[in-house]
C-alpha cells in the first residue's frame, strides 16, 4: 500500500472517535463538534450562523442543535456586546465540565499527547498543511486561530523606550475590535491565514514562561 494513502486511511481510522451513530454521553456527533467548536471559538464566531457554517449544516439544523444544547445547560445565550441585534452563545461551566470529562476526541488527545512535544508539533503543522492545500482546492476557509490570520494586528499601548514597549495590544482589522493576547489562541471563522506573525509567537512564549 503506498505510503500517502496508507496515513490518510490512519487517519480516517483515529477520525471514528468523533464520528459515530447515536449518543455518547447523551450527545450526537454533531452536538459533540458544535459544543467542543463554542469552547473554543473567540466571541465573533460562537454565533448560530458561524456555528452552522463551521458544522456543515442549516441555520434551522444548528439552530435545533443550540436548543439541544441548551435544554441540558450546556450553552447560554447573551446579546452581542457588537451588535445588539444578535446574539452570542457561550459554553457554561457544566459544558466545559461535561467537554473535559466526557468529548468523544478526549481519547485522541491523550494518545497525541503522549508522543511527545516535538512529535506533536509535528503533527500539528502537518495536519495543518494538509488543510491548507485542502482549502486551497476546494475555495474554503475553515475557522483557525486569530494569531495567524491576515486580518490580526499589533498595536502598543504606549511609548516606545529604545527596544522595548511599554504594553502589547492586539486589534482585529475586520472588525475593528481590540483582542486580548488570550484571545489570539481562539479559533475564528472569519479567518484567512498569513504565514508573518513572529510577534505573536514571542509574546505568547513570554506568557508561557
Amino acid at each position: 500500500m503506498p505510503l500517502t494513502r496508507e496515513a490518510v486511511e490512519l487517519l480516517v481510522q483515529a477520525a471514528r472517535a468523533w464520528y459515530f451513530d447515536g449518543h455518547q454521553h447523551g450527545l450526537r456527533d454533531r452536538e459533540w463538534m458544535a459544543l467542543r467548536f463554542l469552547g473554543r471559538a473567540n466571541r465573533f464566531s460562537r454565533t448560530p450562523s458561524a456555528l452552522a457554517g463551521f458544522i456543515g449544516a442549516t441555520r434551522a439544523t444548528a439552530s435545533q442543535i443550540v436548543k439541544t444544547l441548551e435544554s441540558k445547560s450546556f450553552l447560554v445565550r447573551k446579546p452581542s456586546h457588537e451588535d445588539k441585534r444578535s446574539v452570542v452563545l457561550h459554553v457554561t461551566t457544566l459544558g466545559e465540565k461535561c467537554l473535559n470529562q466526557y468529548d468523544p476526541i478526549n481519547h485522541v488527545v491523550n494518545a497525541v499527547t503522549a508522543l511527545g512535544t516535538d512529535e506533536c508539533v509535528k503533527l500539528r503543522d502537518s495536519l495543518r498543511e494538509i488543510l491548507n492545500h485542502l482549502d486551497a482546492a476546494h475555495q474554503r476557509l475553515d475557522a483557525s486561530i486569530c494569531r495567524d490570520c491576515m486580518f490580526l494586528a499589533e498595536r502598543s499601548t504606549g511609548p516606545a523606550t529604545g527596544r522595548a514597549r511599554s504594553t502589547a495590544e492586539f486589534f482585529c482589522r475586520l472588525y475593528r475590535s481590540p483582542i486580548s493576547l488570550d484571545e489570539t489562541e481562539l479559533l475564528c471563522t472569519s479567518f484567512e491565514r498569513t504565514r508573518d506573525r513572529p510577534t505573536i509567537v514571542k509574546h505568547l512564549d513570554r506568557a508561557e514562561r
